[in-house]
């Protein structure tokens, strides 16, 4: 049984494991990140339910974009089809989330980007599950990206907090939970900075096949743990 009291209040995960999915089961990949989005909503949901305030989802890596052109425009029309969808935006009114894109979102095609906007806008009164969407996001290009902007503004003394204050993530409160499924054992260039003293948990379980209790069973092993932040 989960105590609700102890869940983060800020949890993140690395959708991995589409491919190899896909692959183990003869279908192309488009099939799988099509699954996978659909265990995104009942994750998001999930979430809700567990009033976890703070969810962040790697959905989109600047590395990404090495992928084949074919690979990343069929991406791209799920990611516009699932925006344009009237059941799936309803879905964010319903559960009354809010929808937040970080990136360097300059890089989408225009459909895309005014489609963000444009959902972004739709959710933005809101007030329950701030959910953020990590697309184009890279974790080195963001700290460059908050450097420049710093280097700009000629600040000569600089602290922490401060600096936070450049990130895409200013507005999203420290991370507590970093989940990655699929297996592997890696950051990928996702929350860095973020991730310092985030707490960290590693599943085999592949994204499209993660469920609810997968997720419980992460929380549970969060809720046990001893946070000290270095101390």
């Amino acid at each position: 049984m989960l105590n609700l009291k102890s869940l983060p209040k800020h949890l993140a995960i690395i959708m991995d494991g589409n491919i190899r999915w896909a692959n183990s089961r003869g279908m192309v990949k488009i099939d799988a990140y099509r699954k996978g989005s659909e265990v995104a909503y009942n994750i998001t949901k999930y979430c809700t339910a567990l009033t976890i305030p703070y969810l962040t989802l790697y959905a989109f890596s600047m590395e990404n974009w090495f992928r084949p052109k074919e690979e990343t425009d069929c991406l791209f029309d799920l990611f516009y089809s699932i925006l344009t969808d009237g059941d799936k935006v309803n879905f964010f009114y319903n559960y009354n989330i809010k929808l937040n894109f970080i990136g360097n979102l300059s890089l989408l095609p225009k459909k895309i980007l005014d489609q963000l906007k444009k959902v972004e806008e739709m959710t933005r009164k809101n007030n329950g599950l701030l959910l953020t969407i990590a697309v184009s996001y890279g974790a080195k290009q963001e700290i460059i990206h908050a450097v420049r902007n710093i280097t700009r503004e000629n600040i000569d003394c600089i602290s922490e907090g401060e600096f936070e204050k450049f990130l895409y993530t200013r507005n999203l409160p420290k991370l507590d939970l970093l989940i990655r499924t699929g297996g592997e054992k890696r950051l990928s260039n996702f929350l860095l900075w973020q991730a310092a003293y985030a707490e960290l948990y590693f599943c085999d379980t592949l994204w499209p096949d993660f469920s609810c209790q997968d997720l419980s069973k992460a929380l549970e092993d969060y809720t046990k743990r001893e946070k000290r932040y270095g101390r």
